[in-house]
């Protein structure tokens, strides 16, 4: 039974139930019973209305992260375990078997945790405190359903911070190797877990890779903000018959060079390069691709860089809208919940008048279906990877 009620104040309940599993420290009317952080609180509407029932931090802006929507539901392990295999089934149905996301958090009903499979190795996420204290637990099963050879931590990212947690990084079961080769659609790559970009690869991004084939044989292709080589290399193995990878690590053209030989990929070229200087010099030198692809990092990662973000983003994309062939294709992306579709779609729109060219929308796509997006929850669709064919 939780010993803790919270009650909303008017109104505040509509969003919850339209499917945000957030409750904010600012929505609340009053509490009854006691509270504890990491424990459960049931919360209510104005009106006494049941709502839902999640885990607690008073550390955190993010009062409640909604788990159940059933007020008799039991939350224990195997509540838990239960949501753990039915995701984990869910993308084994759409034909992910080598390395996906198993769980993506508050899309799969487990606010605050993301697991990630890379081939016979796991590696995990954990964003809020309730599911920080109940580490042990979420091991065994996990043990319990994948029986990995390691399972590697990352939860060396800031926002745990905002939940009152330290940063934390290291393995917590079995051995996790330096450097594991993953199958990514019909590829192999060599991936870090444990100091490599997210929780070690960009897996987001594996179906928007695959998503490549039907525009890149026997084209020229440039790969921009390339880290280990997703993009380009899906290029050169569909067939392109030049591919130049630019990343501004030296780290990450190593790792680009390593996969091409790993896959036999000798059309793939490498370089180190901070990509808007590159893109304005082949610009000035008249050299020009068939197919450009554009994967940068997030350049707004709160609200308040919205202006400065939408300058990044229509910038790179003006560049890169110059020195594409007629005809030739633009895929780009932005990896920003706070860029949302439509001022993505408008920013590209402001960069092609400027760069004076016409262009169609040929595919508008999102993260890979591991990723699901939850409706309700705008944070969830973060994502958009679209194709402009360019006149």
């Amino acid at each position: 039974m939780d010993t803790c009620k919270i009650y909303l104040k008017p109104t505040e309940e509509i969003r919850i139930n339209q499917g945000h599993p957030w409750v904010f420290n600012n929505e609340i009317d009053r509490i009854e019973g006691t509270i504890k952080s990491g424990e459960l609180a049931s919360v209510f509407s104005s009106k006494n209305e049941f709502v839902g029932k999640g885990f607690l931090n008073t550390s955190s802006k993010i009062f409640v992260r909604i788990l159940s929507r059933n007020l008799d539901e039991i939350i224990d392990e195997s509540f838990f375990k239960n949501l753990v295999e039915t995701s984990n089934n869910s993308r084994k149905s759409l034909g992910y078997s080598n390395s996906y996301r198993v769980l993506f958090g508050e899309s799969d009903g487990i606010p605050g945790l993301i697991i990630d499979k890379y081939g016979d190795y796991l590696s995990v996420q954990i964003l809020s405190l309730g599911i920080d204290q109940r580490k042990d637990m979420f091991i065994k099963i996990l043990v319990d359903i994948f029986n990995p050879k390691g399972i590697y931590e990352r939860s060396d990212v800031s926002v745990r911070k905002k939940e009152g947690l330290e940063l934390f990084k290291g393995v917590i079961y079995g051995d996790v190797p330096s450097s594991v080769i993953i199958k990514e659609n019909e590829l192999n790559m060599e991936i870090d877990i444990i100091n490599g970009q997210k929780t070690g690869s960009f897996l987001d991004q594996q179906d928007n890779h695959k998503a490549l084939k039907p525009y890149v044989k026997n084209k020229t292709v440039l790969d921009c903000f390339s880290h280990i080589g997703g993009f380009g290399l899906h290029a050169a193995y569909y067939g392109a018959k030049l591919v130049t990878c630019l990343d501004i690590s030296e780290h990450a053209v190593t790792q680009i060079e390593k996969n091409a030989r790993l896959n036999q990929l000798d059309q793939v070229k490498a370089s180190k390069a901070n990509v808007f200087e590159q893109l304005r010099l082949y610009d000035t030198n008249k050299e020009t691709f068939d197919v450009v692809i554009l994967d940068p990092p997030a350049f707004a990662k709160k609200n308040d860089d919205i202006k400065k973000a939408y300058k990044g983003y229509k910038d790179i994309n003006l560049s890169a809208l110059k020195i594409i062939n007629p005809d030739g294709y633009l895929m780009t992306c932005s990896c920003s919940h706070y860029m949302s579709p439509s001022l993505f779609l408008e920013m590209l729109m402001d960069a092609a008048y400027d760069a004076k060219r016409i262009t169609q929308l040929v595919e508008f796509r999102i993260q890979g279906k591991d990723h699901p997006a939850l409706l309700g929850s705008d944070e969830s669709l973060y994502l958009k990877c679209v194709v402009l064919r360019v006149k």
